[in-house]
């Protein structure tokens, strides 16, 4: 089968012929319907040698669509044809927060050696997949697969970050949004479907506005020297109640501290160069500003994002690739042109 590999350390990646996998005791063998390219792949792929631990090769995609192929020995309650969406943050399924759903915090997979599809484990941006465990797999229906599988990273990142704050986000007050790429646009969405407050969209890229404002933004401003400045005259003395810092570099997160009001939520989505840190302390932002940095979403709340989904709640821009094209869909992820999110089609 046709497969995108990462194989050598600072090269871009490869499409390669690989060996279809076959489904082991407990496995679901995915034939691949779509498959999300992220900037996680991208932040991956720019690692050192000293500091990169997933494995070469790599096959790419954490985000996963497919078709049900074939059932390993002893699963149950899954049927051949069913179209699906990949859970993707495995965890062990036994500790105290695999049991409430949140396998994206497992406290023993690292442990276990359990990885991410994608990011360890073999990913989607390939013919075929293996699921570990069938509890990893949402049914969408006849939803596409093409513009639903971002929801299992695009959709389910921000919304499990939105829903922190939910009980701050009163009328009146306002939701910032730093980065409007394939998150980013989804996050405004859902934002103005969750709550009443008014959204402030920023990017550095006009055309990334344009997006922003076509999907919901109340107002749209550009991310400059000057950006700080003009979120405090929309939001006034009380700053922003909630801001999403989808980029994660340090400019965004001075930013970020910057407009923050009193008892807000500053929420680091993005993974930046990994070196970027928010300054607190006294003196350093308004008091009572909570700084988190949460990771993927919970099992729970991706299969409510399908819910929506099937209500027409959500609009997932896309650009689809053919798999062959593949490569050319991480050049222009490289290079920032992607408008929302980029899908690859076997």
């Amino acid at each position: 089968m046709k497969a995108i590999q990462y194989r050598q350390i600072g090269a871009e990646p490869e499409l390669v012929e690989i060996p279809v996998p076959e489904p082991g005791p407990g496995q679901i063998l995915l034939e691949i319907t779509a498959a999300g390219v992220c900037h996680s792949d991208a932040f991956v792929m720019s690692l050192p040698e000293e500091q990169y631990t997933f494995g070469l090769p790599l096959t790419l995609g954490h985000e996963g669509a497919g078709r049900i192929a074939a059932l390993g020995e002893g699963v149950r309650g899954l049927d051949i044809g069913t179209s699906v969406i990949v859970y993707g943050p495995w965890g062990c399924g036994l500790c105290w927060h695999c049991s409430q759903g949140m396998e994206n915090y497992c406290s023993r997979a690292a442990e276990l050696n359990i990885a991410p599809p994608g990011l360890g484990a073999p990913g989607a941006i390939a013919e075929y997949m293996l699921v570990d465990s069938a509890r990893h797999l949402v049914p969408i229906g006849d939803l596409d697969p093409v513009t639903t599988v971002p929801l299992t990273d695009a959709g389910l990142t921000p919304y499990h970050a939105i829903k922190r704050s939910l009980g701050k986000l009163r009328p009146g007050s306002t939701a910032v949004v730093i980065g409007v790429g394939g998150l980013g646009h989804v996050a405004i969405q859902l934002l103005r479907h969750l709550s009443p407050a008014r959204v402030v969209a920023l990017d550095t890229a006009a055309d990334k506005l344009e997006l922003a404002r076509s999907v919901g933004a109340h107002e749209v401003l550009l991310s400059d020297a000057k950006a700080a400045e003009e979120v405090r005259r929309i939001t006034g003395a009380d700053g922003a109640t909630l801001v999403l810092d989808l980029v994660g570099v340090q400019p965004t997160l001075d930013l970020s501290m910057a407009i923050a009001g009193v008892g807000s939520d500053v929420t680091i989505v993005g993974l930046g160069d990994g070196q970027a840190a928010a300054q607190v302390g006294f003196f350093r932002g308004a008091y009572e500003t909570n700084v988190s940095v949460p990771y993927w979403g919970a099992r729970n709340e991706l299969i409510e994002l399908v819910d929506m989904a099937h209500r027409g709640v959500l609009h997932i821009e896309v650009e689809r690739f053919a798999l062959d094209d593949g490569v050319e869909a991480y050049r222009r992820l490289e290079a920032g042109t992607l408008r929302g999110r980029a899908v690859i089609v076997p």
